[in-house]
């Protein structure tokens, strides 16, 4: 396969769709701006309170969810809640909060969050992870 061949394959591929409940203004835009940097990632929605994701998710699937714990209305843990209870989502969940308590972390795994991320000192981490996870994305086609 030619060097031209294998860039087009993975252009070829889709990205992965990146879900983000947030409701700071500043911090959402910041880890949109961050989102928008890394390649095969794309943000397919967001939303500032539970009942607005949960109506969103249900009409735009994605490959990742990130949610903060502490929302608008209603709050994370609930609205994990609701998808693992509905089976809504196969998405990655993501928690990245700045309540980085060990019973939100234990309260998230039931509801099948695979990594815990405290916002006031692991984004880097966290856009590390989406950025292994986008390169991993594009790398399966090519």
């Amino acid at each position: 396969m030619s060097e031209t061949t294998a860039i087009n394959a993975e252009s070829d591929r889709p990205p992965l769709r990146v879900f983000l409940v947030e409701d700071s203004i500043d911090v959402r835009d910041l880890m949109m701006e961050n989102l928008a940097m890394i390649p095969g990632v794309v943000v397919a929605g967001t939303s500032e309170s539970e009942g607005d994701a949960l109506n969103q998710l249900q009409d735009q699937p994605c490959d990742i969810l990130i949610v903060d714990i502490q929302l608008k209305k209603g709050n994370g843990i609930s609205l994990l809640r609701q998808i693992s209870e509905g089976q809504r989502s196969d998405a990655l969940k993501i928690i990245c909060s700045n309540n980085a308590s060990e019973v939100f972390r234990r309260a998230g795994q039931q509801y099948g969050v695979r990594h815990f991320f405290d916002k006031t000192s692991e984004f880097p981490q966290l856009f590390a992870l989406l950025k292994e996870l986008g390169t991993a994305n594009r790398a399966v086609s090519a």
